[in-house]
């Protein structure tokens, strides 16, 4: 297996190193890593450590030694799923997934046929929530990169995201749309990929309208409909594979 990865705020160099808190509970107590195994640390913005464990101390306090550490870059073209609000906790596993995948951003979006709605309180709780799934499953998959989750955007402002991509493509789930299929569209080397992922309901003709005038084309997926839930998954790691990320 590879190396278990533990989030710190700032990777350290060479020399030893105390992981405590919450990440020193998990390598302690639910890792249960002992003397000689080896672990990785990252901040998720791409710098990481090799690092051996040394020794425990109580719950949560795990001396490493660092052997190594690396910054990885930035990897192109740069893929964005914009998820329209799904309904109950299917938010969460849209972002677990997509970050298992790779995709590199994701912005959750007020589209107007959503159900699910993200207001006061309860929309920065559920934030939070999306955040904090993307670090977990970050973490989970052994990234050093997590995707960066932003704040709720308005139709507006995810025309606007879309008028500065290299690609943007509105995935259309009708599949006898006259739409192109996003197998077979032309992608960028390098820059970036927005992908956008409607609702249950579908994106709005209005939406689509705004969406198409900021320089976005609707295309579709396959034959099947897919879950608005998983259809950025299946989105990412098409892109992923056609621009040879996943070689």
């Amino acid at each position: 297996m590879t190396a278990p990865v533990f989030v710190v705020d700032a990777v350290p160099g060479a020399g030893t190193f105390v992981l405590e808190g919450p990440e020193g509970r998990h390598a302690v107590s639910v890792k249960r890593l002992q003397a000689g195994e080896e672990l990785v640390l990252t901040d998720g913005r791409g710098r990481w450590a090799q690092c051996v464990a040394r020794e425990t101390e109580g719950k949560d306090r795990l001396t490493v030694e660092v052997t190594a550490d690396h910054e990885d870059p930035q990897e192109q073209p740069r893929i964005t799923v914009v998820q329209a609000l799904p309904k109950g906790d299917r938010g969460e596993l849209a972002v677990e997934t997509m970050t298992e995948t790779g995709v590199d951003a994701i912005v959750p979006w007020a589209a107007s046929r959503c159900i699910t709605q993200w207001r006061g309180d309860r929309g920065l709780k559920a934030l939070a929530k999306w955040r904090s799934t993307a670090r977990e499953a970050g973490k989970q998959s052994r990234r050093t990169r997590f995707p960066e989750v932003a704040d709720l955007m308005t139709t507006k402002q995810v025309a606007a995201l879309l008028a500065t991509a290299d690609l943007a493509a509105v995935l259309h789930e009708d599949r006898d749309h006259p739409s192109g299929a996003l197998a077979t569209a032309e992608l960028p080397a390098t820059g970036s990929i927005v992908l956008v992922v409607g609702p249950e309901g579908g994106v709005s003709p209005e939406e689509l309208a705004a969406f198409e005038a900021a320089g976005a084309k609707p295309y579709r997926l396959g034959r099947s409909v897919l879950r608005t839930s998983t259809a950025g998954t299946a989105a990412t790691a098409l892109v992923l594979g056609r621009t040879g990320r996943w070689s």
